[in-house]
């Protein structure tokens, strides 16, 4: 039997979600080189590679991918059992899709209004959503559709509208429906609007799939770095995104009106009408978690959610039930 050495472990995570061995070096306050003799050690520990090595950093391999889901759990229970010998809950870990999503900018007003509280914000990535870091043991709590994605949420797991966040198209100025202030959603039947997002199997592309069904719209899922590969070598991910739309007669992404974009002067939104798709998302936390500090947050968002939003969207039926109550 093999012991695992839960600095390795966690190490390994770190890499994992911060994609490059140097950023995992910070976050875990250790150098790079004691990042790679973890990395190195765990992966003599289990018998295979964790990691290949590419321009921008390190990429998890099939059987490292395999492994995470068990890493992050076992370092939940460690991480639990130090909590509870300790009598001190930690601070409240609350899971979000990234830095620009709706759901951070909801929590700087909560916290702006609230700065004593003790909350950690967790990023999600292509390898681990908010749903993820929930049922992983690694976050309290998430912002995310409560519905759709890979697999369903246990009975375990509580939900409540947080935030219905509208849907636009962005567009480039020399694009047909640059200088339209809408269009109807009938209008968008066969045509071909590209989420990169959606390449991912996950409760959005679950979400992009019913959108599709619905309105006809064609879903393009190709994921940037095929579109253009050395974009991580110029402008950050999010700005070379822009460029590319920008900089095209025929691309189309939707974009949520609660994202924040960095302005582009080529960058066009179209609001998209009769209905109005709007992704719905949800606030999800374990109903056996006792930590102290879900009540309050629990109670921001249930009071605070934009409902007046809904009569006039579209979102897929079983959110509907959800979110339109």
């Amino acid at each position: 039997m093999t012991d695992l050495d839960l600095a390795a472990v966690r190490a390994f995570v770190a890499v994992v979600d911060e994609g490059q061995f140097g950023l995992a070096a910070g976050v875990l306050g250790i150098s790079q080189q004691a990042v790679s003799k973890r990395i190195a050690r765990l992966e003599g520990q289990l018998g295979i590679a964790l990691f290949d090595r590419i321009p921008t950093g390190a990429e998890p391999t099939a059987a490292a991918v395999r492994f995470l889901t068990h890493a992050r759990a076992l370092l939940a229970l460690a991480d639990e059992a130090v909590a509870t010998a300790s009598a001190h809950p930690g601070p409240l870990r609350v899971a979000v899709l990234g830095e620009r999503a709706a759901e951070m900018r909801a929590m700087r007003f909560y916290l702006a209004r609230d700065p004593g509280a003790d909350i950690e914000m967790v990023l999600s990535n292509a390898y681990v959503t908010s749903r993820d870091a929930l049922l992983s043991g690694r976050a309290d709590i998430a912002f995310a559709r409560a519905h759709g994605g890979p697999r369903p949420l246990p009975a375990h797991i509580a939900a409540l509208p947080a935030y219905l966040d509208v849907l636009h198209l962005l567009v480039g100025r020399d694009h047909p429906w640059a200088g339209r202030e809408a269009v109807p959603l009938a209008e968008l039947a066969g045509e071909t609007v590209w989420v990169p997002g959606a390449a991912v199997p996950s409760e959005w592309a679950d979400f992009y799939d019913s959108l599709s069904r619905f309105s006809g719209v064609i879903i393009d899922r190709t994921p940037r770095s095929e579109l253009f590969p050395d974009a991580d070598r110029g402008p950050a991910p999010i700005e070379a995104l822009l460029d590319h739309i920008a900089g095209s007669a025929t691309l189309s992404t939707f974009n949520g009106d609660g994202f924040e974009l960095p302005w582009h002067p080529h960058i066009r939104r179209v609001r998209v009408v009769d209905p109005t798709p709007a992704y719905p998302h949800a606030l999800l936390w374990d109903k056996t978690d006792p930590h102290p500090g879900l009540a309050a947050l629990i109670a921001h968002f249930r009071d605070g959610y934009n409902r007046d939003a809904a009569r006039g969207c579209w979102m897929p039926a079983p959110d509907r039930a959800l979110f339109a109550r």
